[in-house]
């Protein structure tokens, strides 16, 4: 049995990304999960983060079969700020991390990191090989950090690690520069769970009622995605509604597009019921700005809309994305959104909606880590 040791930057519940799609699917593994730190003071900003202060799991909860999660002890801010910061933060982490190990009888496992951060603590856990995991680009996302310090962070890990993979060409170029085996594997999704939704189901309690075409957002509310262009055309077409799902983060705003009667926020849901809203959309939106973030994330959303089939409305951001324009229907400007969405009403071709399930049966997470496990085990790693 393979011993695993993961460092997130996403806590287990309740949104499954990347982190937890792969520790899940993992093969012959034991994987010990530690949720991400949050901060001292992070309760200023979000007081739903002042449960978390103490709620870090000393004996851990079985997520999965073979993943035990535990929630890493509060850590001191400005970390990404001063590395003085973060080198007592990461001490104080591995040391958390080598007393759950003990107790699980893990020797030297695989150590699989997602932060930049843990270029300060990887030489204080035991392990038999080290895997960085990059999913953005960290240095990007602004506040209270020092880009440089991120970026600096950063190569270092991947110049440690034994394997290093990208969710972004990009950042996959960028990261050769260190370490020439960086590897490029895209995000995927549950295409299993998602090809529900290309027939229609029950649909769900705060869906109906809504008369008209659906065009619909599912994913975080950040600020890297394009609001104008859903303001633009809730205004010009009164008769369309745009439905967003997911959690707001903190710091945008969008009360311009609440005072429009036919844009409807219903929060976040629950992963396993996405599929029964997406089933009500006409079409899917997948509208991120111009901007570095942007260019190189690797959205799990328009995967999974893939799997769905159903017509997809795109800013040409992510660079990722455009390998699948030709099945797409992409917007550069506000009134091309528009448009773009009149053409995805029209877009009813079974072969095209066959040929997007195609390609999200190809982008499954079974397959991105059936890859990932594959040139781990040729490494000797796994």
């Amino acid at each position: 049995m393979k011993q695993i040791v993961c460092l997130s930057t996403s806590t287990w519940y309740p949104i499954p990304t990347r982190k937890q799609q792969v520790m899940s699917r993992l093969k012959d593994a034991e994987v010990l999960y530690f949720d991400p730190p949050v901060t001292w003071i992070a309760p200023l900003r979000d007081p739903n983060a002042k449960p978390k202060l103490k709620a870090y799991r000393a004996a851990g909860e079985r997520v999965r079969g073979h993943v035990t999660a535990y929630a890493l002890p509060p850590v001191w801010p400005f970390f990404n700020k001063y590395r003085a910061v973060n080198r007592r933060n990461q001490k104080k982490t591995a040391a958390y991390v080598k007393k759950r190990m003990a107790e699980a009888g893990f020797d030297r496992p695989v150590l699989w990191c997602y932060s930049p951060v843990s270029a300060d603590a990887v030489d204080r856990i035991p392990h038999s090989a080290l895997v960085y995991d990059c999913v953005d680009r960290h240095s990007a996302y602004g506040g209270l950090m020092n880009p440089v310090l991120v970026d600096e962070m950063e190569l270092e890990l991947a110049r440690k690690a034994d394997m290093v993979f990208a969710t972004a060409e990009g950042l996959a170029e960028r990261l050769r520069t260190v370490n020439p085996r960086a590897m490029f594997l895209p995000n995927g999704a549950n295409y299993e769970l998602f090809q529900q939704a290309a027939e229609p189901g029950d649909v769900p309690e705060d869906m109906r009622g809504i008369t008209g075409p659906i065009f619909g957002f599912v994913g975080a509310l950040q600020e890297c995605i394009e609001y104008g262009f859903v303001t633009s055309a809730a205004k010009a077409r009164p008769e369309w509604n745009f439905v967003l799902i997911g959690r707001e983060n903190p710091g945008v705003d969008l009360s311009g597009l609440r005072a429009l009667p036919n844009v409807r926020f219903l929060g976040l849901k629950p992963h396993d019921q996405l599929p029964r809203y997406i089933a009500c959309f006409d079409a899917c939106l997948n509208l991120f700005a111009s901007g570095a973030l942007s260019k190189d994330v690797s959205p799990l959303k328009f995967y999974e809309y893939l799997a769905t089939g159903k017509p997809i409305v795109s800013t040409p951001q992510p660079d990722q994305i455009m390998q699948f324009a030709p099945l797409l229907h992409i917007a550069r400007t506000a009134g091309e959104f528009e448009t773009a969405c009149a053409a995805a009403l029209a877009d009813t071709d079974r072969a095209r909606k066959a040929a997007r399930m195609e390609e999200g049966r190809k982008s499954s997470w079974d397959a991105r880590v059936a890859e990932m496990e594959r040139v781990l085990g040729e490494m000797g790693i796994l």
